[in-house]
């Protein structure tokens, strides 16, 4: 999509799983965190925003809903629906997006694309879709070759097909262009030159570059902080962050300059404050103890080896992870981590040993709650 919607240049080299740029993700061979980029068809700009198909990761796929009109719910011609594959299709129809389901790598030799299509269906039906909803198109595609048709039977020559149906099918947003300005925060990157940089959709209006903001958070009415302003304001043109002077609602941008920043604030008008609603975060369901290594090889590999730095880079996490919970314990070089599964966990604890702290951790253990007396 992104090289047949102008993003780069001609003859440009380009490696494969461009948007899995972290050094576990490509390692791995899957998607940690969401990222997002663009691309233009049709004279039209077309956000995208890449999320993780594992459970353990369904943080991220929750945190952007927000930032996105629709779905395209990407399906392996012969693996069919995973786990993974109902969590964020019952996201997306909870909060009525348009979906597109794209059954892909339609080459394989051992594709069975009737099959699946009927798996998907059913999916939809055990989550209750509308009937409209299980109307949804479907795209068969071939992501190795860059080609896509809506009939399984061949291939076109390039992805027109899938774009087309992206445009007809998700309708531009209906938003307030000359209202004050409002931006929802759906993500935190950190940078060490300019600290906090706030990631999220402009919901209504035109947001500036060196214009005074407000700070307010839905769930939090104390969180309000009226003498803030974006220094540096960035959009995102393929993979390049493009800095510029001012945004309109739609557009994903990216900003610095307010320090005190955390994901589902608002960023809007000071003539106007009106906070966003987020989207629920469901809890997580593992959790491991973080201590201070003290076994007889103690500071033998890592640089970073005090509780108190080890607190400090695990709270650090929580700004841009709203997936994880972090507390201390009774124990002064202990703190309790609570992640959506065991691979959520291991990435962590993968990311600070690469960033040079050592430590050690507990095994797993499952957490359970008590919902109308029933435990789950």
């Amino acid at each position: 999509m992104l090289a047949q919607g102008g993003v780069f240049r001609e003859n440009q080299q380009v490696q494969d799983r461009v948007m899995d740029s972290g050094d576990l993700e490509r390692e791995r061979g899957i998607t940690i965190l969401a990222k997002n980029t663009s691309a233009h068809y049709k004279g039209v700009k077309i956000n995208i925003v890449d999320t993780p198909g594992h459970a353990d990761f369904s943080g991220e796929v929750e945190r952007v809903l927000k930032m996105v009109n629709g779905a395209v719910i990407l399906v392996d011609s012969a693996e069919g629906p995973l786990p993974q594959t109902r969590f964020v299709m019952q996201k997306a129809l909870e909060l009525g997006l348009k979906l597109i389901i794209v059954i892909n790598k339609v080459d394989r030799p051992d594709a069975r694309i009737d099959e699946v299509v009927e798996e998907m269906q059913l999916l939809m039906m055990e989550l209750d879709a509308t009937d409209e909803q299980l109307e949804s198109p479907i795209v068969y595609c071939c992501g190795r070759q860059g080609t896509a048709s809506l009939s399984p039977d061949h291939q076109e020559e390039n992805l027109n097909p899938l774009f087309d149906t992206i445009l007809e099918t998700i309708p531009p947003m209906d938003l307030d262009m000359e209202g004050p300005g409002q931006l929802l925060v759906s993500c935190i990157d950190y940078n060490e030159f300019v600290g906090r940089i706030g990631i999220g959709r402009i919901e209504r209006g035109t947001i500036r570059a060196n214009e005074p903001v407000a700070l307010c958070n839905y769930n939090n009415p104390n969180a309000l902080k009226t003498n803030c302003r974006i220094v540096n304001l960035y959009q995102i043109e393929g993979l390049e962050k493009v800095l510029v002077n001012e945004a309109k609602a739609g557009d994903i941008v990216m900003f610095s300059g307010i320090e005190s920043l955390s994901i589902g604030d608002t960023v809007c008008s000071p003539t106007k404050i009106e906070p966003v609603q987020f989207v629920k975060i469901e809890e997580p369901t593992v959790e491991m103890t973080f201590s201070v290594n003290d076994s007889p090889f103690a500071g033998k590999e890592g640089k970073f080896v005090t509780s108190r730095q080890l607190r400090d880079r695990l709270y650090k996490e929580l700004l841009r992870e709203v997936s994880l919970r972090v507390n201390d314990t009774e124990y002064a070089d202990s703190f309790r981590v609570c992640g959506r599964g065991e691979m959520h966990l291991s990435i962590l604890i993968e990311t600070m040993r690469r960033e040079g702290y050592e430590f050690q951790v507990s095994t797993p253990k499952v957490l359970y709650k008590e919902i109308d007396g029933v435990i789950h």
